[in-house]
């Protein structure tokens, strides 16, 4: 080795970007590997790299004694004392050695090592550089597909797009330019590895960060974000500036923000909500687009009851009542949605009224057995607020034929069902006060229903989409999925999951989190999900 070696070593620190240190002690460290090599009886050895000369300089310990037996580990007295001064018999000295011919098999040896030292360091490098980009966007080139998962080119670093953390049916052409979520970064023996994510909720809040200037400056905050890959995002945002519109920032001029994020997610459908402390009116945004006509709340059970006009149910629910169900998720209470006919038939209607207007005869259930009237116009007076006599007569003639549905002569009839009330009930209150005895007007407890989960009913239903197009669907129970125990499937069902179209869109870190489901387990369950949704998509 002369002052070419030291050259090498420095073109190799710039190709390589690895510092000049890090490669001189893996040259270090393979001489030292060639030397035990040449000399298997010396117990212990010290190496040094000198600069100047750019030759690496072996130094044997050897033991002082007077005469030397064993050239290789022992070193006389007068030998020792020319190298240091006050020395003495039985000391340790370090000794010098004069490397010659090191061999065919210990100078390949020496190359190994060297070329394993520099992969070891470039992979530090590419981890070291690509970790602290963990929970962040990045762009790559997409390479090939191994194994179902996406090779994704990132520069100096190969990333991985794995088959769960990918949008069913979103497809990549080898060279297309992709964006992805940091998952992870991981070190291989090969190589570093960066693990993306196409699924993850981070992306979306990435994307929106990038698009939109007052949330990366802090003006706009993100409160909530959920997901269902490839069908719908609910992203619900706040500001404490009152020139600033959060909702209209994010989606901006001519929807050119919003949409821009939509191109990036393939045609993912984006609702942008408005967050509110008042968990009915953040669940009134969160429904959005439908509308809604009252809201039954139960605090202490952290559930709603939604109610909403018959041309408002498809869109409340949603297709496979996806919207509901990203709603609930993201004000964190169970949600279930009803039609003002079922919400009549179990009677929920007595919970819409205040306490005055409870005292007074049920209006729309004298309409719904009214001739000529019917449940078509209390649907009408429903779905518009409209539910005491007092509100009619309110309204008169006039303002009743402003509503759909109602013309001049349903509208006298109504009015004049009014009055008949009004006079009954003033009545029912000049005979109370004769007789001194208050009458109250009693509420069938067992007409009070309890508010369940915010999920579509077992069986099937004919669901209508945004479009107004009609599909029936089915929905696939968990129980259909192969290899579950009886307490994994419990696990499940305690966690809120029934059906897997639930589970295709639940990340692998909340399944393993449950009880009972190991990460073999969650890949198992995620996998079957994947396939069972892309035969169904293939019917």
């Amino acid at each position: 080795m002369n002052m070419e070696t030291l050259s090498i070593l420095e073109q190799l620190s710039r190709d390589k970007g690895i510092e000049k240190d890090i490669l001189i002690n893996a040259l270090k460290s393979a001489v030292e590997v060639a030397v035990q090599k040449r000399y298997p009886m010396v117990k212990e050895l010290q190496s040094e790299f000198n600069e100047s000369t750019g030759e690496v300089e072996i130094y044997f310990e050897k033991t002082v004694v007077e005469q030397v037996d064993l050239p290789d580990e022992q070193i006389s007295l007068k030998d020792a004392s020319a190298l240091a001064d006050d020395i003495h018999v039985g000391e340790q000295v370090l000794v010098q050695q004069v490397l010659e011919n090191y061999g065919r098999i210990a100078a390949q040896l020496a190359k190994q090592v060297i070329v394993q030292k520099v992969r070891e360091a470039e992979i530090d490098l590419i981890y070291n550089d690509y970790i602290d980009k963990k929970g962040e966007l990045i762009n790559g080139m997409v390479q090939r597909m191994e194994h179902g998962d996406l090779i994704v080119d990132l520069g100096k670093a190969e990333g991985v797009l794995p088959r769960r953390e990918q949008v069913f049916r979103e497809s990549f052409n080898r060279g297309e330019r992709i964006r992805a979520y940091v998952l992870d970064v991981r070190k291989t023996p090969k190589n570093a590895l960066v693990i993306l994510s196409r699924t993850h909720i981070g992306l979306i809040r990435g994307l929106f960060e990038m698009e939109v200037p007052e949330i990366s400056e802090g003006m706009v905050e993100i409160m909530g974000v959920v997901r269902e890959p490839n069908g719908r995002t609910k992203i619900s945002v706040r500001t404490n500036e009152r020139e600033i519109d959060a909702v209209g920032a994010c989606v901006g001029m001519r929807g050119m923000r919003v949409q821009s994020i939509v191109q990036e997610l393939r045609g993912e459908k984006i609702d942008i909500v408005e967050f509110s402390e008042d968990p009915e009116t953040y669940l009134k945004n969160a429904l959005s687009p439908a509308k809604v006509s009252r809201i039954i709340m139960n605090p202490d059970e952290k559930q709603m009851t939604v109610i909403v006009a018959e041309d408002q149910m498809s869109l409340a629910i949603g297709k496979k009542g996806q919207n509901v169900r990203l709603a609930a998720k993201l004000v964190r209470w169970k949600v279930d949605i009803k039609g003002p006919t079922e919400a009549m038939e179990l009677g929920q209607h007595h919970a819409f009224l205040t306490p005055a207007e409870a005292s007074t005869v049920d209006f729309l259930d004298d309409v719904k057995n009214a001739k000529g009237l019917g449940e078509k116009v209390m649907t009408i007076l429903f779905s518009n607020d409209l539910v005491t006599y007092e509100e009619a007569l309110i309204r008169g003639v006039k303002g009743l034929t402003q509503l759909t549905g109602i013309g001049p002569k349903k509208a006298e009839a109504l009015i004049q069902l009014a009055e008949e009330q009004k006079k009954q009930l003033a009545l029912e209150k000049e005979l109370a006060k004769e007789a001194c005895i208050e009458v109250e007007k009693p509420m069938n407890t067992e007409d009070l229903v309890s508010v369940t989960e915010a999920t579509v009913p077992k069986e099937e239903v004919l669901a209508e989409d945004v479009d107004g197009e009609a599909v029936e669907e089915e929905e696939v129970l968990i129980q259909e999925l192969m290899g579950l125990t009886p307490d994994v499937l419990k696990a499940l069902a305690d966690n809120g999951f029934e059906t897997i179209a639930e589970l295709s869109v639940t990340p692998l870190d909340e399944l393993i989190a449950m009880e009972g489901v190991d990460e073999e387990m969650g890949k198992s369950i995620l996998e079957q999900v994947k396939q069972r949704l892309e035969n169904t998509e293939s019917v």
